[in-house]
């Protein structure tokens, strides 16, 4: 298991990478690679933990050994109620544990390294600018972003001249410089349903109809000749929902 000893932020921005590195790993497992990450996490096995890296990948295993363990550690278990609920409410409930052994292995440098008070603040606010991972799974995020810029005015739109084109949020390269700013700062608050990372005009991005949540084209492995062959697109979240009895 990759852990702490090899590599120790010591300043802001570092920690800050790390932070965002972690994230990211838990985003993939509980958005893009969903189906892998459930069926890991079985509940036969022994009490299981999420980890996430500082190189934006993700493990199932058992917790550390050592006692105090070299970082903060993971909720404990998450496999056991993976069949006892609803496996939307499942995913939030480890997506909420993410958040909080983000934010622990965060301030554990924070406090190792000697942050005082103003790197503290600097750091969470760092933090605090990104959406959480549970935000994130439940769409939580996305409803934010609607109510600084309406996203669904930009896709139906699009979508009256091209109901595939209404899928993606691509942007057409213009001539006019200001009317791409316009564009960027129209959509600049839109959200990426797997990764977090904010709308960019010189980005392919496309939009799932069941849940509505936006991604960039390369985080779902969709190319634009690829969508344009999509009748319906379901991201991978909304693929792997299965009906519970």
């Amino acid at each position: 298991m990759e852990g702490g000893a090899q590599y120790s932020p010591r300043t802001v921005e570092e920690v800050f990478r790390d932070f965002k590195g972690r994230r990211n790993g838990l985003i993939k497992a509980l958005t893009t690679d969903v189906e892998e990450f459930y069926q890991q996490c079985d509940p036969e096995k022994e009490n299981l933990c999420l980890y996430g890296f500082p190189s934006e990948q993700w493990e199932v295993n058992l917790p550390a050994e050592e006692v105090p363990p070299e970082l903060p550690e993971p909720a404990l278990g998450i496999n056991f109620s993976r069949d006892g609920m609803q496996e939307k409410d499942w995913l939030t409930l480890v997506a909420v544990h993410g958040d909080a052994w983000l934010l622990s292995v965060a301030f554990y440098f924070g406090a190792r390294f000697g942050f005082d008070k103003a790197d503290r603040k600097r750091l969470f606010n760092m933090i605090n600018d990104l959406p959480t991972i549970y935000e994130i799974v439940t769409g939580a995020a996305k409803k934010q972003v609607k109510d600084r810029s309406s996203v669904s005015n930009h896709s139906s739109n699009k979508s009256k001249s091209n109901s595939k084109v209404g899928k993606y949020a691509k942007v057409e390269v213009k001539d006019e410089e200001d009317g791409l700013n316009e564009e960027e700062e129209e959509h600049g608050d839109t959200l990426c349903g797997a990764c977090g990372e904010n709308y960019a005009s010189d980005e392919f991005w496309i939009c799932c109809d069941l849940c509505e949540r936006w991604f960039h084209g390369k985080c779902v492995k969709i190319t634009p000749a690829k969508a344009e062959h999509i009748k319906q697109y379901k991201c991978p979240s909304c693929s792997n929902k299965r009906p519970r009895p």
